[in-house]
């Protein structure tokens, strides 16, 4: 993880007075990406680099609009778990250029959504995470991309135990999804950057 950080941070240009620069760090579930974030944070900050960070995750959208869907439940885990061109045109195509963003947080418990400001400093680093960022609707809008590349059977067994007991939902929707992916986008071809975890 260390090396890995290093590797990076080689990678990111000094950012000038009044820029910004998008980072995004892409890979499957459980690759890595959060706790590789949380550490990049960290050094950036010991660095004093501005930095705004933001979990993609975060704007899923609510059950009934990605489960029981009619559609096959990869095809609901990827073109439904996002409100893709919500998020492209009042996220994406405003991180440069607004100091303001107003996004729709998503409660897990509660299945709805809240409002939250975020203010974005005049010049930084901002990081996207999470997976299926180089997707084509939203791959252009990123100044440099990390994929993190990490086995499926090494990320399935980082699951819980419980998660673990419902290996026909990863078939069906987690796996497919993410087979569909890795063929269509090439994630690992397109990135800038390609760190083993």
């Amino acid at each position: 993880m260390e090396d890995n950080l290093l590797t990076l941070l080689d990678k990111i240009p000094k950012i000038e007075e009044g820029n910004r620069f998008v980072l995004g760090i892409d890979g499957l579930s459980r690759s890595g990406k959060t706790t590789f974030v949380s550490k990049l944070k960290q050094v950036l900050q010991e660095k004093n680099v501005p930095v705004s960070i933001f979990h993609i995750d975060d704007y899923i959208v609510e059950r009934k609009r990605r489960y029981n869907t009619g559609n096959e439940e990869w095809y609901e885990y990827y073109y439904l778990q996002w409100d893709v061109e919500w998020l492209k045109d009042n996220f994406f195509k405003k991180l440069k250029i607004s100091n303001e963003l107003h996004l729709p947080i998503y409660d897990n418990h509660s299945d709805t959504h809240k409002v939250q400001k975020v203010n974005i400093p005049r010049t930084c680093l901002i990081i996207i995470e999470g997976v299926f960022l180089q997707r084509r609707e939203w791959k252009n809008f990123y100044d440099f991309m990390v994929y993190i590349d990490c086995p499926r059977d090494k990320r399935f067994n980082r699951e819980s135990d419980y998660t673990k007991s419902n290996i026909e939902k990863f078939k069906k929707r987690y796996w497919k999804a993410e087979d569909y992916y890795l063929k269509t986008e090439a994630p690992k071809k397109q990135a800038d950057l390609v760190l083993q975890n």
